[in-house]
């Protein structure tokens, strides 16, 4: 069998196993096992391997500072505070109970990126629902969602963002301009749908008689973490830097200061991370240069040149929606990282840029496999015995995905 068609192959059926978790495997598993296969059959060689893998290093830094923050939050209590702090707010209603969490995710997307808000907000969210005695379902959907609505209003707001544009990544009063009405319009008929498709579980009235914990020393370590990690990382946007580094430092940092007020934290807090989701994506950046080699970059850099000297308008809307939906089929990270790849060869005009980036960070909310940060918020759902079906995302994505990238795009249209 040709190398090319193995990768093709492999590929394949890594993101079946993503979507299908067959025999309740965990997601790495399948694009794990697709790079051994493609190893051993001498398809790719390591150094492929090795220069998808080191391609990664950024997003890996990134992952592993939110994931230690998120856990010292957990484990110290601080999502527990936060959860009696945003009950009392709601006054026993649910329904602003979910536009509270609206809001509090949407501004931890924009400061600290859709992943964090997958990985610290899902468990906060949690504890509040408990707290609360209100239907987990609607809260907790709330993260899934606004992670990817509210994902392109700033370029630290998404790991993709800084992967579309790589080295040529507008400052930020040039950012602003160009998305900020886009963001407005995909986080408002975000909400809209979802919380009309919500309305009835947010009915009932939820418990207003709450006692708010102490929070601890390192509950407020934790907090303290959390807002120097969104602090660093606006000023390393500003300043054009990698956001792995600042990250990965403010979680080590606060994990330290944790260890060293008791030290017998630190392998609780080390064995409860999730830490399957860094080979996954290690592997989808191993497979994204797999496929690189049997030409489909290429060939999608000479069709998006036809396609926008034929009609550039055209061109934007048919590819943020193309890229849009190919990102729930393959993930937006590996696409992505293949549309980066083209349009650095295709130079496309700036609107046809936009439109990509819109598609590869809002097309995910169809599907439960879209993103990165749908699949952390899937892994934290289970650490608290939740589970959402695919079938089920997948119907609610329906109605709420595809009016927000219409809107967002129109949005980006706009300017020239």
């Amino acid at each position: 069998m040709p190398p090319e068609l193995l990768i093709w192959l492999a590929a394949g059926l890594a993101v079946l196993g993503i979507v299908l978790r067959p025999y309740d495997l965990a997601e790495a598993v399948w694009p794990a096992a697709a790079v051994v296969v493609l190893l051993l059959l001498r398809a790719i060689t390591p150094q492929t391997a090795l220069l998808g893998i080191g391609k990664g290093v950024d997003v890996y830094l990134f992952l592993t500072g939110m994931m230690l923050l998120a856990e010292i939050a957990r484990t110290e209590g601080l999502f527990d505070w936060l959860a009696a702090l945003a009950t009392r707010h709601a006054q026993g209603s649910a329904r602003r109970l979910f536009l509270l969490t609206y809001v509090v995710g949407t501004v931890v997307t924009i400061f600290l990126s859709n992943d964090a808000t997958a990985v610290v907000l899902t468990p906060a969210v949690a504890a509040a629902v408990r707290t609360a005695k209100a239907p987990a379902l609607p809260f907790l959907l709330v993260c899934a969602f606004i992670a990817n609505a509210a994902s392109f209003v700033l370029p630290i707001s998404n790991p993709a963002n800084l992967v579309i544009y790589a080295s040529r990544m507008p400052p930020l009063l040039q950012w602003l301009p160009q998305y900020l009405l886009p963001s407005v319009l995909a986080i408002v008929a975000t909400y809209v749908v979802l919380r009309w498709t919500q309305r009835d579980a947010l009915k009932q009235m939820t418990t207003t008689d709450i006692a708010t914990p102490v929070l601890t020393l390192g509950g407020k370590t934790a907090a303290a973490g959390i807002a120097a990690t969104a602090i660093g990382l606006t000023g390393a946007s500003a300043l054009d830097l990698q956001l792995g580094l600042p990250t990965f430092i403010a979680g080590a940092a606060t994990a330290l200061i944790v260890a060293i007020a008791d030290p017998k934290k630190t392998w609780t807090i080390l064995k409860e991370i999730s830490w399957g989701v860094l080979p996954l994506v290690a592997a989808l950046f191993v497979l994204v240069e797999a496929l690189d080699q049997t030409g489909v970059i290429a060939g999608l850099a000479r069709l998006l040149q036809r396609a926008v000297a034929a009609a550039p308008a055209l061109a934007a809307w048919g590819s943020g929606i193309a890229v849009a939906l190919v990102s729930n089929i393959a993930n937006n990270l590996p696409v992505g990282l293949v549309a980066a790849s083209a349009m650095h060869s295709a130079q496309p005009p700036e609107q046809v840029t936009r439109a990509i980036l819109i598609g590869v960070d809002l097309g995910p909310n169809l599907s439960v496999t879209g993103s990165l940060a749908t699949i952390l918020w899937l892994t934290a759902l289970r650490r608290d015995g939740l589970a959402v079906g695919s079938f089920a995302f997948l119907r609610l994505g329906a109605l709420i995905m595809p009016p927000a990238l219409l809107l967002a795009l129109a949005g980006a249209l706009l300017l020239p």
